[in-house]
Parts: structure tokens; sequence; C-alpha cells
């Protein structure tokens, strides 16, 4: 890949010459050619030797450089790297890429999130990535609007994704009617639907979709168990297992545990009788929802200690008079007598 007097025609040539290397899998002649046009890009002291006459132009040229890097980096799971180098693209301004070379980034930099369980942070980047292709009309945009829907469930983001006014119009597309579905389930803590869908939908023909279905269903069965506990202080293992669309008692237990390590759950397994026991004092609510604090605690403590004392005090007042009564019955009955 030696230099050419037209410096533009030899970019663009190594550029297309280093993604077909990549699509090949050539992983050692992309890796030469990237460095001849990282090389190309600076001289020895590290100065631009591109950037004199159009920043714009060079800023251009970076971005397809750190595309292909992303592409390479990516494929060898070198999330490093991979980091550095999306952080330098999307801190590029000025650039004028064609849209599919941002959204190519974007995307990879969403996978990157997701290979981290950066949820939040993947779900905003899949967004870009979905705008990017929808702008330049690539089929892609339909691969990242399902990456960005079960990217948002994961971060369990209440905001349906398809009520942007992007992603709107591509609701009831064929290719996506099933992840709409997905969606409205995950909303409706529909567990048995949800797992209805995944399972008979063409969603797992997606190897990226296939890698976050534990990672999903997780999700959706921690919303449903912190449902289906509120109410209690204990409940069976098999009950939970019952309401978690008859999962086994280990797979409960198992969810349980990392609950209670993550500290999401205040409570403790009793494993000989199959029961979970909930720490009553912690997460309370009042009527509306909101968590109480320590002294709120107190108080209700207190009062519902005083309500005790009173329905006692009440008790033990009908028990004497009615042995008063009786008393006097019998006493009355042997003057009769």
């Amino acid at each position: 890949t030696g230099t050419s007097p037209n410096e533009r025609v030899w970019f663009k040539t190594n550029i297309k010459y280093g993604q077909l290397m990549y699509e090949m899998n050539e992983t050692a002649k992309l890796q030469r050619i990237l460095k001849d046009l990282q090389s190309m890009k600076t001289d020895g002291d590290g100065d631009n030797m591109m950037g004199a006459s159009s920043t714009s132009s060079t800023s251009t040229q970076l971005m397809e450089i750190y595309a292909l890097q992303i592409q390479l980096y990516s494929r060898q799971k070198d999330l490093k790297k991979l980091r550095q180098v999306f952080e330098k693209a999307m801190s590029i301004r000025g650039s004028i890429p064609h849209p599919r070379t941002i959204a190519l980034i974007q995307e990879l930099g969403g996978k990157m999130h997701m290979a981290a369980r950066e949820f939040e942070a993947a779900s905003q980047t899949f967004f870009q990535a979905f705008k990017s292709y929808d702008e330049a009309g690539d089929p892609n945009r339909l691969k990242c609007l399902k990456y960005l829907v079960m990217a948002s469930m994961l971060h369990a983001s209440t905001i349906n994704p398809f009520d942007s006014q992007e992603a709107r119009p591509y609701r009831d597309d064929p290719e996506i009617q099933a992840m709409t579905n997905l969606v409205q389930a995950f909303h409706n803590n529909d567990i048995r639907q949800f797992e209805s869908i995944l399972k008979k939908g063409r969603l797992l023909e997606d190897e990226f979709v296939r890698e976050h279905v534990e990672d999903l269903l997780r999700t959706i069965r921690t919303q449903v168990l912190k449902r289906v506990l509120r109410p209690y202080t204990r409940i069976s293992l098999q009950a939970i297992a019952k309401e978690l669309n008859d999962i086994s008692v280990q797979d409960v237990e198992t969810l349980l545990v990392s609950l209670i390590l993550d500290k999401k759950l205040d409570g403790s397994i009793d494993q000989v009788d199959g029961v979970l026991i909930k720490e009553a004092e912690k997460g309370l609510a009042d009527g509306s929802g909101k968590e109480l604090d320590s002294k709120s605690i107190v108080v209700l403590k207190c009062e519902a200690l005083d309500e005790m004392a009173d329905a006692l005090e009440k008790l033990s007042n009908s028990i004497a008079s009615t042995r008063i009564k009786d008393s006097s019955s019998s006493l009355v009955r042997g003057m009769v007598i």
C-alpha cells in the first residue's frame, strides 16, 4: 500500500482496500493498511500533514480511519481499544462523514456499551445510529432500532422507544413487529407473552439479540418479582416460580440471591422450608408509593403499637366484663337453689 502523488485518491483506495480486508477477515493486512493510513495523517513530529488546507476534510478522513479501527477492535473484542477510538471519533468536530460511516461507528459503540452493561448509554448510542442509518436510507436502521429497543428494556426504561417521532413510523414494519409486541409485553409485565414472543418470533435469528436473551429474561423476571413480592413478608419459592412463568425453584433461588447480593432486595431465603423472608422494616412505602425514611418508619411502628395496645385493652376489658357477668349469673343460680 505505497504512497501516491494524489493523496486523496491514495486515501480512498486504501480505505476501500482496508474494508475489503476486514470483510475477508485478513486481520494482518488490515492492520498494515491502518498503519499506513495513520502514518499519512501525521509526520514524525506528530504534526498533521493533511489538515493545512482543509480541516473539515482531515476530520472526515479521520472518521473513516476510526470506522475501520472500530470494526477491527469490535471483532477482536478488544473493548479497551474500541472505547478509546470510539471516544476519539465522537470528540471530532467539523467533520462531514457519510451518514453510513458515523452510523457504523455509533452502532459498534452501542454494542461496546452493551458488553460493558452500560445499558442507558447503549440505548442513547443506538438511537443516534438508528437516526444516522435512517438519514442514509440504509436498511440497517431496522437492525439498530431493534438493538435500541432491547437496550431500553435492559435499562428498565419506562419510556417506549416507539413513542419517539423518529421510530414511530417503523413500529408496524413486519421486521419490527415482534420487537414492538415484545416491548409492549415488557411494559405490561406480561412475562408469559414476553417469553412466547421470544420463542416463536424471528428475533433470536439475530446473534446479537441471542447474546442478551438471558439479560432480557432476568430483567423482566426482576420486574415481575418486585410486583409479586410487594404485599408479602413471607412467600414460598414455589409460588414465585409459578408467577415467573413456571421456572424452576433453583432459577428462582439464583435470581433472589443475585438481587440480595446486589442490595436490590432486603431479605433471606429459608432453604429448608423453601421460603423467602423479607425484612419488613426495610423498603416500606406510604400510600403514595414513596419510600419512607427511618424516622417515618419509627413513627409508623409507634402508631401500630399504640393501636395494638388499645386493641388489647379493649379485649381485656371485654373478657373481664364477660367473666363478671358469668360470675353474677352463677351466684344468682346458687341463691335460687
